[in-house]
């Protein structure tokens, strides 16, 4: 079965081509391409467009992440990661800073929630496959650089 650019077999098999595939702007600077959203096991896998300035408010990871930057640089928390690096980020993980200065790239793997907190630190939502299931169908606006 071939659905927007992506190929999936009966068995579970995918192929996903970023560059046939549509961005999903969500917002602060930053876009989406939706590789794969299963909602049984609530995985998702994105590649990562961020535009110079672009940030991620303040969040903590509810399932593990990882990331392979291909492009630019993500500062974080934890440090810089520029092409090449590889970043795993264990369930429970905060991050208070996610930047870049430079036009960052990445493959992003997520498993479960991400929960995302506003200015004051009060829970402001919390991202999941289903909100970008929503997104991608124009039900859901997302806003992940804003508070």
């Amino acid at each position: 079965m071939t659905t927007n650019s992506i190929t999936e077999t009966p068995e579970g098999d995918l192929l996903a081509n970023i560059n046939d595939l549509e961005w999903l702007d969500v917002g602060g600077g930053t876009r989406f391409k939706v590789l794969r959203l299963c909602d049984i096991t609530g995985s998702w896998a994105l590649y990562v467009h961020m535009a110079p300035g672009a940030r991620f408010q303040a969040h903590r990871h509810e399932g593990t992440g990882q990331f392979f930057i291909t492009k630019g640089e993500l500062i974080y928390d934890v440090g810089k990661a520029g092409p090449g690096t590889y970043g795993f980020e264990p369930t429970f993980a905060v991050h208070v800073d996610a930047h870049c200065d430079i036009e960052t790239e990445m493959l992003f793997l997520g498993q479960g929630a991400v929960t995302y907190f506003d200015k004051d630190n009060n829970v402001d939502y919390v991202f999941n496959v289903k909100m970008l299931r929503d997104a991608l169908a124009g039900a859901q606006t997302l806003d992940i650089g804003h508070a």
